[in-house]
């Protein structure tokens, strides 16, 4: 079965849950990741020569499964890791994670279930990672990069700067250049790597193989880097860890003369303002030549600088600092000049705040280049520190902001308050080489003036409506069906407030609108139906959503009032959340996976007399694996989906009636009297209470019954004498001739069945039948729904085998994934009149009362305060 990202991932994060509790995310990060490692190379190298990690023998993860159950198991899987560890040069990697560790996984019993339990989570939930082929797409890699962001979520913001999020990484690896490296011996470095995240993201961006360094302080971090590259194929990264990079850098020249290697690129994202980047310095010349050296308390340019040294003649870097190295002074100052004199500023990027989880403050990408350095005459700037979602606690940079920052950046395009190339003498002669961004780019946030004459006169402000002129000039006729003139200068409003949705919904302009934001999807559709309808195992995944993401631009271009990058953010989002899942499955099973269905089912374990235990597996329920049942039955079987549609409306409205019975019974109530504890009907006290009221009914058949029933029954011999001298006995009588006391009560109860219940219980047996006529009504429909649910699920369950190859892209291509992105493109096109009607409603509501009425109103009131507390006796 091919690996699907989405169920990978949910695997991973409920295999955490065996873990909670005995230690933070900070702790359990370590084994988790271990594990993933363990088994990831275990199923792609174990018993493949030349492969690039040994698989020893005893140092698998089919070695770990055997161990479920061992009363030694924490010990002997760290003896596993160990000889892993040890074929592999990788002690002091892998390796951290102690599982016979009591204090973190308990003792004895405990942690024999603990480590079993997880055992067995990625036994059962995790693929088989040697089948997976979608060559380029490392789907466990991402996987890893999941679990980290994850666990950084989880560590706070003490213990998350192991990771740089996705989306600034690869920020970094688009604006550093290195997608222009040519063949060669490309080197990318990465002085303070973390988990890795930046160096993996720009190596995927360059057309090239690289060589990948890093060097980490943390020798437990620098672990998780070396296991982050093996998984994303890169295990040849030389990666080191447990030195500093101040104290002892790594990486010299391989001349042994002393001096710091330099590479090609370099991505960081340093410490923000580390305070004991002097600690044991040694200088390799890395701050001569700047005016000054970098404060002793804030490393943020002592990195900086370092970078620039190890930095080839022409090389290139990009780095993510705090905004404080735009302008601060002093030294800073100082340093700041002579990097802008030099020229080797190329560009900066200002970030939103509350980015990164290690800090809250808003950070900034320098972007380094010493290529043409001199000619340089002016730095590019981008202020993208508006563009984000919230997500949870931390803000998130969404696809459309991530393609918008580095394509304005690369192709140096300038966009009002976003974008600009800022020329040397503005920054030297206007702005004392203070780069804070604000300077050169406004905020974009105009402030909304009140206008007094509005307030005292009334009227809504000319220049508040002509504001909106961008929707004027797409609707012409719009802004005379909104506004009529009031005098010089001022508008009112031409409609009702209330109609104001109304009134734009109505507009034919606004309406033909609507034709251009779908005819830009149908061309949209068009271009890339064919890529589409294609894919196969020589598709890579990630190079596709690039080419179909680059064509919705195009086609959203010229739509004016939908932003094209929101368009992008539609497509991306579904591609991440679900589309992606199904163009990986394609890529490895092709268009057929889309007739294949999923069962799920439910496994429990029961212990038997003698002591063993009997498995049973139960089938909970199914779906297909490509496209839900929903979308099955909606094609083929809409009829009985109505059927079922009908009786659950039925049951719903019954239901509702019941319910606002039982809610509005008053107390007293013989509804009162048939309900459960918890106020819902009781259906055995509702029986019992008709019983009651029905055997108060007497008639002169039924005294005649009860008399007989009390006395001597005649026998079957003497029965037609009896009735003939009582004809009221002649319906108690039986087949077979005989009058018995079960006859006698059947026919007392078919005459209370019909006949009218006594005056004094006739209301409360009406109310009680009407329940009982609800409640039957609810009961034989939901058998019938049931019936009409179990035989359409059979029928959709078959409908997959039947499937053509036209029904199979019918349903996929058509009836899945453009009608979930198209529905979420037309949503930008209905938020076009709910920008308009709310700024238009904001303006009517400002301007609505005067200051006048408004002041009478408010004397008025006071007055009418005033006046109660007179009554009530309080005089000043």
């Amino acid at each position: 079965m091919a690996v699907k990202k989405s169920e990978l991932y949910s695997s991973l994060w409920a295999s955490c849950d065996a873990l909670r509790g005995g230690m933070d995310a900070s702790q359990y990060k370590d084994y988790i990741l271990t594990l993933l490692f363990v088994k990831y190379v275990s199923d792609k190298f174990k018993g493949v020569a030349y492969g690039d990690i040994e698989v020893p023998e005893g140092g698998s993860f089919d070695d770990m499964l055997a161990l479920i159950g061992n009363k030694n198991i924490g010990e002997e899987m760290d003896k596993i890791i160990a000889k892993l560890a040890e074929a592999n040069n990788l002690r002091g990697v892998i390796d951290n994670a102690h599982f016979n560790d009591e204090d973190k996984l308990g003792k004895g019993k405990e942690m024999v279930d603990k480590l079993s339990e997880l055992l067995g989570i990625f036994r059962d939930l995790m693929p088989d990672f040697s089948r997976h082929r979608a060559d380029g797409d490392d789907i466990i890699g991402d996987a890893y990069e999941y679990l980290m962001r994850n666990f950084a979520t989880e560590s706070g913001k003490s213990k998350g700067q192991f990771y740089t999020p996705a989306e600034v990484s690869r920020i970094l690896a688009k604006v550093v250049g290195i997608e222009h490296a040519k063949a060669g011996d490309t080197t990318l470095y990465d002085p303070a790597c973390g988990s890795g995240s930046l160096l993996i993201r720009a190596a995927e961006a360059a057309p090239v193989d690289v060589a990948i360094y890093g060097q980490e302080k943390e020798g437990t971090t620098a672990g998780l880097a070396r296991m982050n590259l093996v998984l994303h194929n890169r295990a040849t990264a030389e990666i080191k860890g447990g030195y500093s990079t101040f104290s002892d850098p790594q990486f010299k020249n391989p001349n042994d003369d002393g001096a710091l290697r330099q590479f090609d690129f370099v991505v960081a994202n340093p410490p923000f303002s580390d305070k004991n980047w002097t600690h044991g310095l040694k200088e390799y010349g890395r701050f001569d030549g700047y005016g000054d050296r970098p404060p002793q308390k804030n490393g943020d340019f002592a990195w900086l600088l370092h970078i620039i040294k190890s930095l080839k003649r022409n090389g290139k870097a990009a780095v993510i600092l705090p905004h404080g190295v735009l302008f601060r002074g002093n030294a800073e100052l100082a340093i700041r000049q002579s990097l802008i004199d030099m020229g080797l500023i190329k560009g900066i990027i200002g970030l939103p705040a509350n980015l990164f989880y290690g800090t809250g403050i808003p950070a900034c990408v320098i972007v380094i280049d010493k290529e043409n350095a001199e000619e340089r005459d002016g730095i590019f700037m981008i202020d993208a520190s508006r563009d984000f979602i919230k997500e949870g606690n931390k803000n998130r940079l969404r696809e459309r902001d991530v393609y918008k920052i580095t394509t304005v950046f690369n192709q140096r395009i300038e966009l009002p308050n976003y974008s600009r190339f800022v020329p040397y003498d503005k920054i030297k002669n206007q702005n004392a080489y203070n780069l804070n961004i604000a300077r050169y780019l406004d905020s974009g946030a105009s402030e909304d003036l009140q206008n007094i004459d509005g307030h005292l006169n009334g009227g809504i402000p000319s220049v508040d409506v002509e504001s909106l002129s961008l929707y004027w000039d797409a609707f012409p006729n719009l802004k005379s069906a909104l506004f009529k003139p009031l005098r010089d200068g001022f508008y009112s409003l031409a409609v009702n407030k209330d109609d104001i949705r109304d009134t734009i919904y109505s507009d034919s302009d606004f309406s033909a609108y609507a034709n251009k934001v779908e005819n830009a999807f149908e061309s949209w559709k068009k271009k890339v139906d064919g890529k589409l309808r294609t894919v196969d195992g020589t598709t890579k995944p990630k190079l596709l959503i690039a080419e179909i993401a680059e064509q919705i631009l195009v086609e959203y271009e010229p739509i004016t009032l939908v932003d094209k990058y929101d368009a992008y953010e539609v497509l991306l989002s579904y591609w991440n959340e679900v589309m992606s899942d199904d163009v990986y499955l394609l890529v490895q099973e092709g268009y057929k996976a889309v007739r294949d269905i999923e069962v799920f089912t439910r496994t429990s374990t029961k212990k038997k007399k003698d002591g063993t235990e009997e498995t049973k597996i139960t089938e909970t329920g199914w779906d297909g694996k490509l496209v839900p049942k929903e979308l099955v039955i909606e094609m083929f079987y809409s009829s009985e989906q109505k059927a079922i549609d009908d009786a659950e409306a039925i049951i719903a409205t019954a239901q509702a009636e019941l319910d606002e019975m039982v809610e509005n019974a008053e107390e007293g109530s013989v509804i009162n009297d048939v309900l459960t504890d918890k106020g819902k009907l009781n259906k055995t006290l509702l029986k019992v209470q008709l019983e009651k009221i029905r055997s108060s009914i007497v008639t002169d058949e039924i005294e005649a019954l009860l008399a007989l029933q009390n006395s001597s029954l005649p026998k079957k011999k003497e029965v037609e004498a009896v009735v003939r001298a009582n004809p009221l006995y002649k319906n108690a009588v039986t087949d077979s001739g005989t009058i018995t006391t079960a006859s006698i009560k059947n026919r007392i109860a078919e005459i209370r069945a019909t006949a009218d219940v006594p005056e004094p219980h006739a209301d409360d047996y009406a109310v009680l039948m009407s329940l009982q006529e609800k409640q039957t009504l609810i009961d034989e429909q939901s058998a019938l729904l049931k019936e009409l649910k179990s035989a359409l699920d059979k029928k959709a369950r078959d409908q997959y085998a039947k499937l053509t190859n036209d029904e199979v892209i019918e349903l996929l291509l058509e009836r899945k994934w453009y009608r979930s992105i198209v529905g979420g493109v037309y949503a930008l096109y209905e938020a076009v009149s709910h920008r308009i009607a709310e700024r238009v409603t904001e303006l009517a509501d400002r301007y609505g009362r005067t200051m006048p009425e408004l002041e009478t109103d408010t004397s008025e009131l006071e007055n009418k305060v005033k006046s109660h507390l007179e009554r009530m006796g309080y005089v000043w």
